[in-house]
């Protein structure tokens, strides 16, 4: 049995610099034309991508404003905020190094909309920082069309 290559570019060669965990570092939109920028989930989010060797992803991010419920179970008031403060899918993703592009195959989702689509990203890496830019789309929040830069520093192995 051959082992399959989790990133490849369209001519098939492996390409494993995506592969391992990431945690994020900032994630940013910008509306067009303004060029308004804000931080998409506050000053602080948190969260992670994983890009595994057998071609899987899976990201999850959290606003840095979230609040825990008041009682063991949240109000309806409380879900909605909750779930209106984060995002997380999985899938498969395939890497076109050459076009320096990443794109997520989303095969589930928080939220149901982006189950099934496939995510463009132009990706740029700089040492143990990756970015990843979006094609502009309409915010889910304010309807605008807007550009996000999301930016990740990857994460060493832990020690024994």
């Amino acid at each position: 049995m051959c082992p399959v290559s989790a990133q490849t570019d369209r001519t098939g060669s492996a390409h494993p610099d995506l592969v391992g965990t990431w945690r994020l570092v900032s994630y940013v939109g910008e509306e067009v034309p303004s060029g308004v920028r804000s931080d998409v989930m506050g000053a602080h989010p948190g969260g992670y991508i994983n890009y595994g060797r057998d071609g899987r992803m899976i990201v999850i991010i959290v606003g840095s404003e979230r609040k825990r419920p008041a009682g063991p179970v949240a109000t309806p008031e409380e879900a909605a905020a909750l779930m209106r403060s984060m995002l997380a899918y999985a899938g498969t993703y395939t890497v076109d190094a050459a076009a320096k592009t990443v794109t997520h195959h989303v095969d589930v989702s928080w939220d149901e909309t982006r189950t099934g689509q496939s995510l463009m990203r132009t990706y740029t890496l700089n040492g143990d920082r990756l970015t990843l830019l979006t094609d502009p789309s309409n915010d889910p929040a304010t309807g605008r069309k807007t550009v996000r830069t999301v930016t990740w520093e990857r994460l060493k192995a832990p020690q024994d």
